[in-house]
């Protein structure tokens, strides 16, 4: 018997190839210079491409992994993780987008790790745990995190106490030229920070995290869309 769910990824691409035009990946048939790479957490609730409202290739380069994050471990070093690096290293992408969002598996099996109500992971799970793990360490460890709530609201605020350290490592970082922007988000679906689920909400403007400052660098039509947990 044929699986229903490779006939729904079947029916499903047979709508996509349906619905593009001949000429749709044309401009970037031999290329690509996206001028944007977000990097996301692997979540099947969250779509890089949705979220965005992206709906021509070419324009965003969209890699994921368990907590969004943008190191990877080489010889025992932190370095910027390949899949970010390469379209800022060659396909000239000046703008870097870290996406958390709400309600994180990654970072709630992390906390839990910490805690000591952690499960065995597989080992390419349980690698990226542990690099996310200094990462929650310092956040509960920190005055920023407000503890005294229960654990789904220490785990919003640790979503986005990391995507400050991911911002911060980027933007410190030798392999990511000086002119780059790196922005930090929090892709909230669960009306965590407002009332409009899947808002990307601006916590972090190139290492600046107080809302008001954030707030009167941009236009003032998106106001709504700074938003911090984090004092």
């Amino acid at each position: 018997m044929t699986d229903e769910t490779l006939l729904a990824l079947l029916d499903g691409n047979r709508a996509h190839t349906e619905s593009i035009p001949d000429d749709h990946f044309s401009a970037v048939q031999d290329a690509q210079h996206p001028p944007a790479v977000s990097i996301c957490c692997s979540d099947s609730r969250v779509s890089q491409e949705g979220m965005w409202d992206v709906d021509e290739p070419g324009w965003l380069f969209t890699p994921s992994n368990i907590g969004n994050q943008a190191w990877d471990e080489a010889d025992g070093e932190l370095v910027v993780n390949g899949n970010l690096l390469y379209p800022v290293a060659h396909t000239g992408t000046d703008t870097i987008a870290v996406v958390g969002h709400t309600g994180c598996g990654a970072v709630t099996a992390t906390y839990e790790a910490v805690t000591g109500d952690g499960a065995d992971e597989p080992p390419g799970i349980a690698k990226w745990v542990r690099l996310l793990t200094p990462v929650v360490e310092e956040g509960l460890a920190s005055d920023a995190v407000d503890t005294d709530v229960d654990d789904a609201a220490v785990v919003n605020q640790l979503v986005e106490y990391n995507v400050d350290a991911q911002v911060e490592f980027l933007r410190e970082s030798d392999e990511v030229p000086d002119d780059a922007n790196v922005y930090g988000f929090v892709y909230d679906f669960q009306r965590i920070y407002g009332d409009d689920p899947g808002r990307t909400y601006l916590v972090n403007l190139d290492g600046e995290t107080d809302p008001d400052a954030i707030a009167d660098a941009i236009p003032a039509e998106y106001e709504p869309f700074v938003r911090r947990l984090l004092e």
